[in-house]
């Protein structure tokens, strides 16, 4: 049984900032690990080292081919292919419900901010993430697919499933937030 819809879209709740809420399997301990654990976290988002306290350094290595099957990849997404690596800092830190860091650091716009909450529902965990500070629309809608795509992988991870294609299932997100963010 799927855990969450893939048609459940972000929601734009400033013009900076987009927000996607998932309802995941748990426990909690659990999901958080999957935030946390460089190895766990690479099966859905990206790899690299998390000082899990405040200040903390954050250093993400996306490597989105190996999170599934991307033999779909689109013609014009397989310049995206290979590893990305970007570095942040923990701005709020309250385990095993809250996780929030910049996200971007040393890039051209100065960095966003990713924020995950986490509260317990039964056996499930509902999420909250947070993607604020966006310098412009086009970021947004980059960000918008992405972490949908993202947090689908996650939800087949959690749920022991083949992960979905990561670049096919976020140009199909990315058309459909072209269409749904207002320009």
């Amino acid at each position: 049984m799927t855990t969450q819809v893939l048609e459940d879209y972000g929601t734009v709740i400033d013009p900076t900032a987009l927000r996607l809420t998932r309802v995941l399997p748990g426990p909690i301990d659990r999901v958080w690990s999957f935030l946390t654990d460089s190895e766990k976290r690479g099966k859905w988002l990206a790899t690299g080292p998390m000082e899990l306290k405040i200040g903390g350094a954050v250093g993400l290595t996306f490597n989105h081919a190996d999170l599934a099957d991307d033999s779909q990849t689109p013609d014009d997404l397989k310049k995206c292919k290979g590893a990305v690596h970007q570095s942040g800092h923990i701005t709020r830190l309250e385990a095993p419900t809250l996780l929030a860091m910049t996200w971007g650091e040393g890039g051209k716009n100065p960095p966003s901010e990713v924020t995950f909450e986490l509260k317990a529902e039964g056996d499930k965990v509902r999420m909250i993430l947070t993607h604020q500070r966006l310098p412009n629309r086009g970021e947004m809608l980059s960000v918008a697919g992405g972490w949908h795509a993202h947090i689908g992988i996650l939800i087949d991870v959690l749920e022991a499933r083949e992960p979905r294609p990561f670049w096919a299932t976020y140009a199909k997100l990315d058309a459909e937030y072209e269409r749904r963010i207002p320009a």
